[in-house]
């Protein structure tokens, strides 16, 4: 991203997805299955998702940042809604090569296309941040007046610099945990669901409400990082993983609709808020010409804690017979998350919009 842009980066992500989605129609051995689904549409969707919009799109926004990534990061549920339903209909009436070649050529006639209107940076279109007219005086106005440390922001950001900062790690702790705690219950909450009584149908609707939720809620919570700083829009992400993983443990106490709903709505309204700041954190603080590369390293945190979180929470439950200890190291989780985040303080490097002295 940070040598040939964003359009070389996310064509490579629609080409690699659509030759994974496609060749997975021909597997016959577990490792075509690893090489194809696992390799290729994992790698695809690294380049796609969170993590390859989140390494441009801070340069387009400065003043609303957390508005316009929380609007990009919110076509996730929208898809989730669209997409899947429509996919789970031709896996039923043709089966899962069916929908793997489906949605294979959907990327290439979708995505492919759309990708081509991708640029790294506003002043290739001679425009500055937030669509202000001119780069030469509006842009340079726009990214100095919100500086609050002018010492750090002038340091030109690698990732062997970032590296020796205690920033980065915070930052990659954040990061970790919260993955942690949002994948260890994306992952075990139908399964958990059904154990205590509810029927596969009413968790399966659970989980994708929790993601439509997540639409308005990351909204709000990107316009709202934009007044009062990305750490308190963190916290209430994180706030709102704990809360879902209370009401999960109280439910078998009381198995009620009012309770199921309290848990989709702070996981998806709140905690999905996390995604709105997850880009703007980082790049308020190590925003520079490496900040891709710097970037691309915190989301290793990311990936990593969202693999741990659904292996150590299955691994707990099986050898206990109960998600009540899993669940509470991810109530830790979110708890470390958030404090690791105000530790590393982005409003004392760049100040938001709402926070900026007029």
């Amino acid at each position: 991203m940070d040598r040939r842009g964003p359009l070389v980066v996310m064509e490579l992500g629609a080409a690699m997805m659509a030759a994974g989605l496609l060749l997975a129609t021909l597997v016959r051995e577990p490792w075509h299955l690893y090489a194809t689904l696992g390799v290729l549409v994992g790698g695809g969707s690294v380049c796609l998702g969170y993590t390859g919009p989140a390494l441009f799109l801070p340069n387009w926004f400065v003043r609303r940042r957390g508005l316009a990534m929380s609007i990009a990061f919110s076509g996730v549920g929208v898809g989730s809604i669209i997409l899947l339903p429509w996919l789970q209909a031709v896996i039923a009436q043709s089966g899962w090569r069916a929908a793997c070649w489906t949605l294979g050529i959907v990327v290439l006639v979708a995505l492919a296309p759309l990708n081509l209107l991708l640029l790294r940076r506003p002043e290739e279109l001679g425009l500055a941040p937030d669509g202000d007219g001119s780069s030469v005086g509006a842009g340079t106005a726009g990214r100095s007046g919100n500086v609050v440390d002018s010492a750090w922001v002038a340091i030109d950001w690698t990732l062997a610099r970032a590296l020796r900062t205690a920033r980065f790690w915070w930052i990659a702790l954040g990061y970790f945990c919260a993955l942690y705690a949002w994948y260890a219950v994306q992952v075990h909450q139908t399964k958990y669901l059904v154990e205590i009584g509810f029927t596969a149908t009413y968790a399966g609707w659970a989980l994708g409400f929790v993601s439509l939720a997540g639409i308005p809620g990351q909204i709000a919570l990107g316009h709202l990082s934009d007044r009062i700083g990305r750490k308190w829009v963190w916290t209430v992400g994180s706030l709102g993983f704990a809360l879902c993983y209370v009401a999960l443990l109280l439910l078998p106490y009381a198995p009620t609709p009012a309770l199921l709903y309290v848990m989709v709505a702070a996981q998806g309204m709140l905690g999905y808020g996390l995604t709105s700041v997850i880009g703007a954190i980082p790049a308020e603080i190590f925003q520079g010409r490496h900040y891709g590369t710097i970037f691309g390293t915190l989301m290793l945190a990311s990936i990593f804690g969202g693999g741990l979180g659904p292996w150590v929470t299955g691994a707990l439950h099986d050898a206990t017979g109960s998600y009540a200890l899993a669940f509470a190291i991810a109530i830790a989780c979110a708890g470390v998350s958030a404090l690791a985040i105000w530790l590393a303080a982005p409003r004392k490097v760049r100040a938001v919009a709402g926070r900026v002295t007029r």
